[in-house]
């Protein structure tokens, strides 16, 4: 049989190697400020685009999309290759690749911290940044199927399963999270509003964590784990349940992210039903991986990438239990918004994603360079750095959860709240917030150890940008083929569409009744739209980030009624573009705010919080009092709402202008009336509006009868 000459293209995988290591430090030295300024609020340096709510947005997507994102192109780039027996398709569509992915990177390093957002958890990138991202998984996806299609290798092995699920479904989530309405180049609103909005947001939320920072990373697995190890996988028949049951099960648990919300309830409850189901698919995929390496147990004592790939498995196995354990509406009554969700999210972030990419790095670097890696002393000593900083980041983010979930639900024996005041919580956890730093700082110093080692590799080998390869040409297909699978496995498109059917039910399911079905959203008459001066202020608070530490949702346990007011209704937030739920409180919930403090409190609490909070860590926001309320767009902005269906009439929107000045004059004459002299033309005019009109569209139930609405877990 006649051998087809060929080269691997090594030199895009550099690239992207580089990328992965130079934006893990970036990603994880932000991570270390935003964990540092949760203690010592002052961390912020005093300037307006340091603060939590805007740096923290720039953390997770440093993380998420510039060093797991390039690692994952930086492994299949590499894997695909050779599992296929074929160059990539086009070397002008990898390196368009490689430079649009950092430009966007870049971009959105650029316009986080000046407050372009739209405030979607892990796609908070505006518009703009949304299409070339677009435009750049296309290249990804083309160069990919088209390397696929030319392939010498007739059967495509299961990371290229993985790698074509992760394509189609990350391609589905990103479209539909991201249909917004341009009102200026850095401006949108979403078409979804309130609930719906919220829908999407975790229905993406959930899955962009199963599909880009999982499905990449089990194909990954499933190539360089075998390698490492010299041995097969464990089981093939297992790996084709995993991938199919995974994909199918994981597109439907986003709800979880949203119990006890004014989300329908039977959405919630399909949530949690796939969520419990998830646990079966998940450690399918990590019991192959491990049983990989039976007998191989006395190499994984010596070899550092296999001692990175066993924690990253065991805690891809943690994470993966924990998440359909926080989805039981029991446990998740206490977790939620406490910094169990912190810790959850990390446990898989730095061990999962993190120790695999560690592990991929210290095999591929030398290989790609024909020489041995410069010290695996080095490397050994990174691996027991790391899992050091994994633990001290993760044992005190438990800790500290379960302090936040009973001091938050804790009654007296005479039925009061025992701690009302939400800032005691939040300065019971400061030691533990301070032991999380310090977990941070080392993890980053194991990564910036490995930095040194894979420099001087680099420095002592050369790299082989076009490394010879040889393999026969395709195979002519085999007809008396009995396995079906295996039949799949030689038609690529079949496949992908097979992938993406199997991902796109559960969403269809889940969303179109709730976009449909009236019922599900019930009306309140009561509710009206933001006034042009409130609609500012919200963009204001949107822009500041402040949905990264309040939440805007009360849910029906007596601890939250008691302690906020009444519970949320769905109908609330039907002019909520985009809804501001969150999903972490490091201050108290602001649904119900409007109306409890006088307009002075609101100026004080922003100008310096510690003056209505000793010992609060919210930063200072004196800038807001400095800079002038820009109303240059109100009028395309209540227009962009127009057409999205908020009733604002013509007279509203030509009136803009007025009604801004009036309402604006309003609160600064009664903040003179206080001592506070301000201009009426300042930003913290609007946001004061703002807080002072959430959640007074409805009328709160008598304090009686709120205190009576009490849930099974308190």
């Amino acid at each position: 049989m006649q051998l087809e000459q060929f080269n691997y293209d090594n030199k895009i995988v550099r690239n992207f190697g580089l990328a992965t290591i130079i934006w893990g430090i970036v990603g994880m030295s932000v991570g270390l400020l935003v964990a540092l300024q949760l203690v010592w609020p002052d961390m912020n340096f005093g300037i307006q685009y340091t603060t939590f709510g805007r740096v923290r947005p720039v953390h997770t997507n440093a993380v998420i999309f510039a060093f797991v994102g390039n690692a994952i192109f930086m492994g299949v780039y590499y894997s695909l290759q050779r599992v296929l027996k074929a160059r990539m398709f086009s070397d002008i569509l990898s390196k368009l690749h490689f430079w649009g992915w950092q430009l966007i990177i870049i971009a959105s390093a650029i316009t986080l911290p000046m407050g372009f957002t739209s405030s979607h958890e892990y796609a908070e990138m505006e518009w703009p940044i949304d299409v070339a991202i677009t435009l750049i998984w296309v290249v990804f996806g083309i160069n990919m199927f088209g390397t696929i299609i030319k392939r010498r290798e007739r059967h495509m092995y299961v990371a290229v399963w993985f790698y074509i699920a992760t394509f189609v479904t990350v391609a589905v989530l990103h479209i539909v999270n991201s249909i917004q309405l341009p009102v200026t180049f850095w401006k949108s609103y979403y078409v979804y509003s309130g609930v719906q909005d919220a829908l999407v947001q975790w229905w993406y939320g959930h899955n962009a964590v199963a599909f880009f920072l999982t499905t990449p990373f089990l194909g990954m697995m499933y190539y360089f784990l075998p390698k490492m190890a010299n041995r097969p996988v464990y089981s093939y028949k297992l790996s084709i349940l995993h991938f199919w049951s995974l994909i199918f099960i994981y597109i439907w648990a986003g709800p979880h992210h949203l119990l006890y919300t004014s989300l329908p309830s039977w959405v919630q409850s399909l949530g949690v039903v796939f969520s419990i189901m998830l646990i079966a698919p998940s450690w399918g995929g990590m019991i192959n991986g491990l049983l990989t390496l039976r007998g191989a147990w006395d190499k994984v004592r010596t070899e550092p990438t296999l001692k990175f790939m066993v924690v990253a498995l065991t805690a891809y196995g943690m994470a993966t239990f924990e998440g359909p354990m926080l989805s039981l509406k029991q446990v998740n009554a206490i977790a939620h918004f406490t910094d169990w969700i912190v810790a959850h999210v990390h446990v898989g972030a730095l061990g999962w994603n993190g120790f695999m990419t560690f592990a991929i790095l210290y095999w591929l670097v030398p290989r790609i360079y024909k020489t041995e890696l410069y010290s695996k002393k080095l490397a050994n000593a990174h691996f027991w750095i790391g899992t050091l900083g994994i633990l001290f980041y993760a044992i005190p983010m438990y800790w500290a959860a379960v302090v936040q979930g009973l001091m938050w639900k804790e009654f007296t024996p005479e039925g009061v709240l025992k701690y009302p005041n939400f800032l005691a919580t939040t300065l019971e956890i400061l030691p533990m917030h301070m032991m999380r730093a310090v977990g941070g700082a080392l993890y980053l110093s194991g990564a910036l150890l490995m930095t040194f080692n894979l420099v001087k590799t680099m420095a002592k080998g050369k790299l082989m940008a076009n490394e010879p390869a040889e393999a026969p040409a395709l195979e002519p297909v085999t007809k008396n083929e009995r396995e079906t699978h295996r039949r799949l496995e030689r038609k690529p498109m079949l496949f992908m569409v097979l992938a993406l059917l199997a991902i796109l039910i559960g969403g269809i399911v889940e969303m179109v009744p709730t976009f449909t079905i009236q019922s599900n959203i019930p009306t309140i008459a009561s509710v009206k739209p933001y006034t042009a001066l409130e609609l500012q202020g919200r963009d204001l608070y949107i822009k500041e980030g402040c949905v990264n530490c309040h939440t805007q949702t009360v849910r029906p346990f007596r601890s939250e009624t008691s302690r906020y007011g009444e519970y949320s209704k769905s109908g609330e937030y039907v002019y909520d573009r985009p809804f501001l739920w969150g999903s972490k409180r490091t201050g108290p919930d602001l649904h119900r705010v409007g109306g409890k403090y006088p307009n002075k409190w609101h100026f004080d609490h922003l100008l310096d919080p510690t003056i209505t909070s000793p010992g609060s860590i919210m930063p200072t926001y004196p800038w807001l009092i400095d800079q002038k309320l820009d109303n240059s767009i109100i009028k395309e902005k209540m227009n962009a709402m127009r057409v999205l269906g908020v009733p604002y009439s013509h007279k509203d929107i030509e009136n803009a202008h007025a009604d801004i000045a009036k309402q604006a004059e309003a609160i600064a004459k009664d903040l003179a009336a206080n001592q506070v002299k301000v201009g009426s033309d300042r930003e913290i005019i609007a946001i004061i509006a703002y807080l002072q009109r959430l959640g007074t569209d409805i009328k709160a139930e008598p304090a009686a009868a709120a205190a009576s609405n009490v849930d099974s877990q308190n």
